[in-house]
């Protein structure tokens, strides 16, 4: 079984999307998966430019710079993470710049679906799983819709399906020293890890589990001051 995730962040290791993710990992390196964690932001991709080399001539990117090995990197995973804060409602650049340069996975001829919708025929014979990790500087949980959405669309054009989806409203708490939260990241941290064990195991989350991650990690209000309380100080 081999996981790999595809972080977006800008910050990498300094950001809460990096805390997820690689607890995320390290429960499915734990369940005996074969575990990768690739920063974007540390890779040189370049923005697609629409001129369809990859389906039209050669069969591959005209551009010549990481995608080559990432593409290779991603066909041969189980299990493929998306993970990204939730910038302007949605994935930030250098995710979206990234999932642009995947389409060489795809073959260009047109055909139609079980639901009768068109889709890109297959190039190879198996496609990733797909995982989604994301984190949100407000607490609510309802600013993913536009990632759910976007991801389930993806999975249908990649012949994938998401088959986890980790979403933290309030992320800024995982680095910050809010009183009294440490207990509180500490569990989030294993609940974590019992998500990647899961997924490594089972290729799917439980129940308990899912419900266990949408538990706010402080109260939203709360949460709100110490954010404008930060910025504040900031000032």
């Amino acid at each position: 079984m081999k996981i790999t995730a595809f972080n977006g962040s800008p910050r990498a290791e300094r950001g809460n999307t990096h805390i997820m993710v690689s607890e995320f990992l390290k429960g499915a390196h734990g369940a005996g998966a074969d575990v990768e964690n690739i920063f974007l932001v540390k890779e040189e991709i370049h923005h697609c430019r629409g001129c369809f080399t990859c389906w039209t001539k050669s069969g591959t990117c005209a551009i010549t710079d990481d995608m080559g090995e990432l593409l290779t990197r991603y066909i041969e995973s189980d299990i493929v993470v998306f993970a990204t804060p939730v910038y302007v409602d949605c994935v930030t650049g250098i995710t979206k710049q990234f999932m642009d340069r995947l389409i060489p996975l795809l073959d260009p001829h047109i055909e139609v679906d079980t639901q009768g919708e068109s889709v890109h025929r297959k190039k190879f014979d198996t496609y990733p799983k797909i995982v989604v990790i994301s984190n949100c500087g407000y607490p609510e949980q309802s600013h993913f819709q536009v990632l759910a959405l976007l991801f389930r669309r993806i999975a249908r054009n990649m012949h994938s399906e998401v088959i986890a989806e980790i979403y933290r409203g309030g992320g800024g708490i995982l680095r910050t020293d809010y009183p009294g939260s440490e207990p509180v990241i500490s569990k989030y941290r294993m609940l974590l890890q019992k998500a990647g064990r899961e997924v490594a195991e089972t290729q799917t989350l439980s129940e308990k589990t899912k419900r266990e991650l949408e538990i706010p990690l402080v109260s939203h209000e709360k949460y709100r001051e110490s954010v404008n309380k930060g910025f504040d100080t900031a000032e």
